[in-house]
């Protein structure tokens, strides 16, 4: 008899407290969203010669993401592109809506030998584009071959520095630093580097990549 009482006395109780559980139990929380970089550049982000799965954003999401970083990199890189070839794309890259961006052209722009000037156009015009739409940028810097003259090294060079302090973006000055000239670092053509460059490239510029993902979560 009374265990028979004891029984039906859990249930009510359970009846009467299982309502007040469930009114104050919380939803378990969706995973954030991994933070959506634009990789906008030329050949040496879209991963010319490269074999597939070594190319500077995939490698660039890898080590992120070993550094506990949810974030995706895409790779909006196209061979040969000019800046005003990146200009061009940036609204239809636009409409998907990254978190933040790195912006490496230009590149091809002092192999063809155009004026700085317009280099400098077009690349003001990408940043202003992507500070109104309130992404933080990583602009990589080039340097000009010095065969075409002092005269037009000092204008070249002088873009990046320039426009990163006028925009207030993170700023990598030498997109090649430790890899340019080195064979071992680069594929047959001496100017794009090999899936051991890109680590290097990858390497030395992730702590301003933390930086930017840092911009974006702020």
């Amino acid at each position: 008899m009374l265990r028979r009482f004891l029984l039906l006395l859990s249930t009510v109780l359970g009846l009467i407290v299982s309502p007040a559980l469930a009114q104050t139990a919380k939803p378990t929380p969706k995973p954030a969203a991994p933070v959506r970089i634009l990789a906008l550049g030329t050949s040496l982000t879209q991963g010319y010669g490269l074999p597939p799965g070594t190319e500077f954003p995939v490698q660039l999401q890898a080590a992120l993401r070993a550094e506990g970083i949810n974030a995706t990199v895409v790779n909006a890189g196209v061979s040969g592109d000019t800046s005003a070839g990146g200009l061009a794309r940036l609204d239809w890259l636009l409409a998907d809506k990254p978190d933040a961006a790195i912006v490496e052209l230009g590149s091809n722009d002092m192999l063809r030998g155009l004026p700085p000037e317009q280099t400098e156009k077009n690349l003001r015009a990408i940043l202003t584009k992507l500070r109104g739409a309130g992404i933080p940028v990583l602009l990589a810097g080039m340097g000009a071959q010095r065969n075409l003259g002092p005269e037009y090294v000092k204008r070249f060079d002088a873009i990046y520095p320039r426009l990163a302090k006028e925009y207030g973006t993170l700023y990598y000055p030498f997109v090649l630093e430790g890899v340019a000239l080195k064979r071992e670092l680069n594929q047959a053509d001496g100017m794009h580097p090999n899936p051991a460059g890109v680590k290097v490239i990858v390497g030395k510029m992730l702590p301003l990549v933390k930086q930017l993902v840092a911009r974006v979560k702020a």
